[in-house]
């Protein structure tokens, strides 16, 4: 690796480290009135269209299938998603939002559109749809370099949710 090759590996991780710190305090900002965390809107925002396995969705994710779970058990619990059954396995139930927890996440719905009209205008609309496919095809390469196993996963950045939690 060049020296060059070393510098833009550095600047891209320590760019995507402080965005994601950003996304992070905006989606606790976002979630909060709807009496949710960043990481269980996060959880939740995996499964809005069909539920999936706690494995699924930590895939989906990027983060690991514990944490995934932890946060799966306290939605259970507050009533906010439910546990139903999985025909491909019986042992791996599907997670799926809950008429209370499809309630929650549809109140962030005007904060989070506010949110990303204002940052079209400061980026613009190109700027704004190249950024996303930057990013999408930066987290591709890095699943193909990183994990060649995982290559064809979805990326964080192909399912809904929050900005970034």
């Amino acid at each position: 690796m060049s020296r060059t090759e070393q510098d833009r590996l550095s600047r891209t991780a320590l760019g995507v480290f402080r965005l994601n710190g950003q996304f992070l305090s905006l989606s606790e900002e976002l979630a909060r009135p709807a009496g949710l965390t960043a990481a269980w809107w996060q959880v939740l925002g995996a499964v809005p269209a069909e539920p999936l396995p706690v494995s699924g969705i930590a895939r989906v994710m990027g983060i690991t299938r514990q944490a995934v779970q932890r946060i799966a058990d306290l939605l259970v619990g507050k009533g906010l998603a439910e546990y139903v059954p999985n025909p491909a396995h019986r042992r791996a139930k599907l997670l799926r939002p809950t008429r209370e927890g499809r309630t929650a996440m549809s109140r962030i719905g005007p904060g989070h559109a506010e949110f990303a009209a204002r940052l079209s205008r400061e980026l613009g609309p190109e700027e704004f749809a190249e950024t996303v496919r930057v990013l999408e095809r930066l987290a591709r390469a890095m699943d193909a370099v990183h994990h060649p196993s995982t290559a064809g996963a979805p990326s964080p950045a192909d399912a809904s949710g929050p900005p970034g939690g």
